[in-house]
């Protein structure tokens, strides 16, 4: 077999697994609930016990569904800026889109106590988090796409948006200072992330961002093989370097915005999965690498997911530290071994 056969074929264990563990997380839980019922409740059929069919449907696939989005989106986000910027430790959120999302939620959170009854009831439903963390996120987008369009320095850009998630990160800090303490874990509690709070509506939205920056993300493969060879040499072949940057900036704002705006602020994903995919498939073409980063996201979130819920106990632990427990310790052992970055 070929490499590009073999490739292939992990491509297919790639997205098999995936499968695989869209049944588990929907199994899995504080109730574990039997595969054929799993089948029955998906598939209208009859099942052993009629919650079962309400915790599948209501709950457990939006959240499985919710984990499939954040981690493939993340995790082509971090590919995408980790090849824009030919720098390892480049993420979805290097642009500083998360701190402008985390400054629009504690705006909102720690603003509402200056505001009584209805106006504060009104400032912390959960859209009213979700329309802040995504205006939040479009400033900072505004902000750097300026940048981009005047600086022709890549590495300028990913200097203003380090600056901006340092100074969006202060007026966070300075807002807690003076915050009471509900408030304060409220955002807290946001900080961690969640992928079982959103209903079938709020699911629907944030695929339809999904698709939109997965398919300018497609759309980029053939550009984000020339950024490899270098800028100059992308330029000599004809490329519009700032045409191509813009719509890279787009895609990813589009992937990490929505999915902060909705599940909070994951970290870890973004910068992993690339690396992990590039240590199983030792290769830089992105006719390969984008849908093994879109399918090795949504299998390590799964997996996290299913950790976080503790099944058969009722806790369920924040993802934001499960993904850091369990992928960190992976790309450290992956890197030690391999001993170098692919880039």
């Amino acid at each position: 077999m070929n490499n590009s056969g073999k490739y292939l074929f992990s491509i297919i264990l790639l997205f098999l697994g995936v499968l695989l563990l869209v049944l588990l997380n929907i199994g899995l839980g504080s109730v574990n609930i039997p595969l054929e019922d799993i089948f029955a409740a998906l598939f209208n059929g009859e099942v052993s016990r009629e919650t079962y069919r309400y915790i599948v449907l209501e709950y457990r696939l939006p959240k499985a569904i919710t984990a499939v989005i954040t981690g493939s989106g993340l995790a082509i986000s971090g590919l995408l800026m980790q090849t824009l910027f030919r720098n390892p430790l480049a993420g979805p959120y290097v642009l500083g889109l998360s701190s402008g999302a985390s400054l629009g939620v504690a705006v909102v959170i720690m603003g509402a106590s200056l505001f009584g009854g209805t106006f504060a009831a009104l400032f912390l439903s959960k859209w009213s988090l979700v329309i802040a963390s995504s205006l939040g996120s479009l400033l900072v987008l505004m902000a750097v796409m300026l940048a981009s369009i005047r600086l022709r320095d890549t590495m300028a850009i990913l200097i203003i948006g380090l600056m901006f998630a340092s100074l969006t990160a202060a007026v966070v800090s300075v807002l807690s200072y003076f915050t009471p303490a509900a408030q304060l874990q409220q955002y807290i509690f946001w900080s961690f992330g969640s992928l079982g709070n959103l209903s079938w509506d709020e699911v629907s939205i944030l695929a339809i961002f999904w698709l939109a920056g997965i398919l300018i993300a497609i759309s980029c493969i053939k550009n984000l093989n020339t950024l490899l060879l270098g800028e100059q040499y992308a330029r000599t072949l004809g490329m519009s370097i700032q045409k191509n940057r813009l719509k890279i900036i787009l895609a990813t704002s589009l992937l990490a915005g929505s999915i902060t705006a909705f599940a909070g602020p994951i970290a870890f994903v973004g910068l992993a999965v690339p690396h992990l995919i590039r240590q199983i498939m030792p290769i830089n073409n992105h006719n390969i690498l984008v849908p093994a980063v879109i399918l090795g996201g949504a299998a390590l979130m799964l997996i996290c997911d299913i950790a976080a819920q503790m099944p058969g106990n009722e806790f369920t632990l924040p993802i934001n530290a499960i993904t850091s427990l369990i992928g960190a310790p992976v790309v450290i052992w992956l890197l030690v071994r391999k001993r170098k970055f692919l880039f």
